[in-house]
């Protein structure tokens, strides 16, 4: 049972990536910490169903081997990545083809198309990766000091076929709205990367992080009313006394809890899973609309590319439309015409639908948006840095930073394991 009379130096509220996140940085530089989740399983919207042993995402945001902040965690040290094959698919004009990352992979070769159109390709693909890998080796700080604009607005026009459907899937923006510096980052992330998903399911990750929490850190089914900056108020609960509150919620919870605090708009989310007799012959690659022909904007056999996420012999084809769930038929016909089969005897599994998925980050978009409200009062999460989980992670970096620096604290650049959870 919970205690009105528990202290802790945190109390971290929301146990989402960024909240467990900041608690293995807050708890390895020595400070006790708390974190309180009002659902009943941490994780947030990195969240994954069974279904007849079926692992089905509800979002299942792409991630990036060459995510920094993967590798700045002990408590991720055991994480499996399942990468797609290199590069993506694009499929546009009755053809596909590769599209292939900044020099550290290789072209999916294209499935059909006369040999003038595949040579014609062939010299877009080593023009296009031959500019990926230009972007992949300027620093960081070069790419944030770009003058700001929508990525749809600086989109170089020789490769905006393939460009476009890329940046759509990696940013969940269709229209290109956001940010051109986070659009750069996300590109050099490619670049330099793999993409990639948690092997098991998108709740991995957080599984991971609260697995290796001590016991009792992590509390939930506690609604949290009101927060200052030395208690936490709970609906159920009663007050949680600290030296320090760290909100690691979502942008609107952050925003009820702290009045003030910028609500962003959102990108919608919609995840489609199949079932079907036969995979396509797709393989582990992630196929790309370059068209925008139908709803979905990037679909994967997914059981290809993580087989833990099928039973053994079952297939398993994940879809996402960015934007509000269309209807069933015009996502058969659109996955039809993406793979070349027929999809009339899949079976779906599930339909997921998340209106407030990914945070909007329109230009002008401050990369660097504060976590520090006041001493005492702290905010984090994929709303404040980028709206991926690099971004979350990062973020909580940098609040539990923050937060070490008013206590006097020194950080170290790499938390200590800490003791095993039981």
């Amino acid at each position: 049972m919970l205690s009105s009379a528990h202290h802790a130096d945190v109390v971290i509220v929301g146990a989402g990536v960024s909240g467990l996140s900041a608690a293995h940085h807050l708890i390895g530089a020595g400070v006790t910490v708390t974190v309180l989740e009002s659902a009943e399983e941490p994780g947030g919207r990195m969240a994954t169903d069974s279904v007849d042993g079926f692992r089905l995402d509800r979002i299942g945001q792409l991630l990036s081997t060459s995510y920094p902040e993967l590798d700045r965690s002990p408590a991720l040290a055991e994480l499996r990545l399942r990468t797609f094959a290199p590069g993506v698919l694009l499929q546009g004009e009755g053809r596909r083809g590769g599209l292939v990352t900044g020099g550290r992979g290789r072209a999916v070769p294209g499935a059909r198309g006369t040999a003038r159109a595949l040579r014609a390709r062939s010299l877009d693909q080593a023009r296009l990766s031959s500019a990926l890998a230009r972007l992949a080796a300027l620093p960081v700080e070069r790419l944030l000091a770009r003058p700001e604009a929508t990525a749809a607005a600086v989109l170089p026009r020789a490769f905006g076929g393939a460009l476009r459907p890329l940046l759509a899937a990696l940013l969940c923006d269709p229209e290109l709205g956001t940010s051109r510096r986070c659009a750069d980052l996300a590109l050099r992330a490619f670049a330099l990367g793999r993409l990639a998903v948690p092997e098991g399911g998108a709740a991995a990750l957080p599984e991971l992080l609260a697995a290796g929490l001590p016991p009792g850190t992590v509390h939930t089914g506690v609604r949290v009313r009101s927060v200052s900056t030395s208690a936490v108020v709970t609906e159920e609960h009663g007050t949680f006394g600290c030296r320090s509150v760290l909100l690691a919620t979502g942008a609107r919870a952050a925003a009820a809890l702290l009045p003030g605090l910028r609500v962003p708009g959102f990108h919608p989310v919609t995840v489609f899973h199949h079932t079907a007799p036969e995979a396509p012959g797709t393989g582990p690659a992630l196929l790309l609309d370059a068209d925008r022909r139908g709803p979905v904007a990037h679909t994967a056999v997914m059981s290809a590319v993580d087989p833990s996420r099928a039973p053994r012999g079952r297939t398993l084809v994940t879809s996402t439309v960015l934007g509000a769930p269309p209807a069933e038929q015009e996502v058969r016909a659109h996955l039809a015409a993406l793979y070349g089969v027929s999809t009339g005897d899949w079976e779906t599994l599930a339909v997921h639908h998340t209106p407030e998925a990914v945070p909007a980050m329109p230009p002008p978009h401050d990369l660097r948006r504060p976590v520090r409200v006041l001493a005492g009062l702290y905010v984090c999460g994929d709303h404040r840095d980028t709206n991926t989980v690099q971004g979350a992670l990062y973020s909580a970096r940098r609040a539990s930073r923050a937060v070490l620096r008013d206590f006097g604290v020194p950080a170290a650049e790499v938390p200590v394991p800490l003791p095993a959870a039981a």
